[in-house]
């Protein structure tokens, strides 16, 4: 009886009988292997950066936009006309209960000057919780105080983005930079938050206080009035009573009957973002499915070569069997020789996968994600696929008979 030890030196003499082809056998699960291990890191790294996005926004978010409101017979579409207002914010983190925070904003660009640098970014008017609510920490200087917002002061928070492009390298904490003309003082600078789920640079702004915004920035015939709110529930249990305990308190502060429209919308950014991050997780998914075809491909390939191995080898099974062997060493042997080329093609695989994927991050710029878990699993599956393609050229040879196979020319 042969055994397994026996079974691999006879399948390594037969494949060095015939190097080239076994080459070539080899290369469609090289190439499937590759495949799905670069596909699989790409889509991971895909994920892994949207998730990081979808993070920087904040957690348990609710957000609230102007809607639509209707003058002498004419609607002026969501977000035309500003009908949120500082106190509506007040209001509702005083009685709503599951509300944590509350963040008002309004938003506007600008040109910003320091020196004889200047940077045109976006300048936001908010509370002190926007930090909070943004999960935004700051790398030096303090956040906006409360006595900031109520007494309208010329202080100023700033990103990265605009710290490096009007200082440079220098300290910008107590530095004087002009906001439309106006004089304000940077007391503190905006950790690094990377782009949003929408491909936008979080870190090109600035935050100044709220009321500072609205009276002396972006000054209109609405001064209490604010562009959103960003409400923070006090935890992912509550945040769907948190969204109805904000809009009957809305309805109830904007005389919202039951056959009028609302003037405001309250949008739910958690079941947004997590559809975007599911998104594209089956995205990932898909792209390893469809690569994996390549490996049945070269499944396919190596079922039809040792299928000829077989025919070419007739003669020297008839002597084996003669001598002595039983079907299933012959069995044996084949299926080794299967396992073997499909092993040997998945390691190189492996390894061209591995390469091929830190070579898209590194000339592409694209974030991969190599997963040992995904190596394992197709390392496996190329030798899976070696036992299955390959049982059915080794069956028909430890089937053969002995006799028309010793007369076989």
């Amino acid at each position: 009886m042969t055994t397994l030890w026996q079974s691999l030196l006879i399948a390594l003499r037969a494949l060095r009988v015939n190097k080239m082809r076994a080459l070539l056998t080899m290369l469609g699960i090289i190439i499937g292997i590759a495949a799905v291990i670069a596909m699989v890191a790409i889509g991971a790294g895909a994920s892994k950066m949207i998730s990081d996005q979808i993070s920087s926004i904040g957690s348990n978010l609710l957000l609230v936009l102007p809607g639509s409101t209707t003058s002498g017979g004419l609607r002026t579409g969501a977000g035309g006309t500003p009908t949120l207002t500082y106190d509506d914010a007040r209001a509702i983190k005083a009685e709503c209960p599951s509300v944590e925070n509350v963040a008002p904003t309004v938003r506007g660009s600008a040109q910003i000057v320091y020196g004889n640098q200047n940077w045109s970014t976006i300048v936001m008017g908010c509370t002190p919780e926007m930090v909070v609510v943004r999960d935004w920490s700051l790398t030096t200087g303090r956040n906006i105080s409360l006595s900031d917002v109520d007494g309208a002061t010329k202080n100023c928070l700033i990103g990265q983005t605009v710290a490096e492009n009007l200082f440079g390298d220098a300290d910008p904490i107590g530095k004087i930079i002009r906001i439309k003309k106006i004089p304000f003082t940077v007391i503190g600078i905006l950790d690094h938050k990377g782009q949003s789920p929408q491909g936008t640079d979080q870190d090109d702004v600035i935050f100044v206080p709220l009321r500072t915004a609205q009276r002396k920035l972006f000054g209109s015939q609405f001064p209490n009035t604010v562009g959103a709110m960003m409400i923070q529930a006090k935890s992912a249990d509550v945040l769907k009573k948190a969204e109805e305990e904000v809009t009957a308190l809305l309805d109830q502060r904007h005389r919202i009957g039951p056959s009028r429209e609302r003037d405001f919308t309250v949008r739910n950014l958690s079941e947004i973002l997590a559809v975007s991050e599911q998104s594209s997780k089956v995205m990932s998914i898909l792209l390893g499915a469809v690569a994996s075809i390549s490996l049945v491909v070269g499944g396919i390939g190596i079922m039809n070569i040792m299928l000829v191995s077989v025919t070419e080898r007739t003669r020297e099974i008839g002597i084996r069997m003669a001598i002595g062997a039983k079907q299933r060493d012959i069995l044996l042997q084949f299926l080794t020789e299967a396992v073997l080329l499909t092993t040997a093609g998945g390691i190189i695989g492996m390894g061209l996968g591995v390469a091929g994927a830190m070579a898209v991050s590194k000339i592409m710029q694209w974030p991969t994600l190599i997963s040992t878990q995904a190596i394992i699993i197709a390392f496996l599956f190329s030798a899976g696929v070696g036992v299955f393609f390959g049982f059915y050229p080794a069956r028909k040879a430890a089937n053969l008979n002995p006799i028309e196979a010793l007369r076989y020319e």
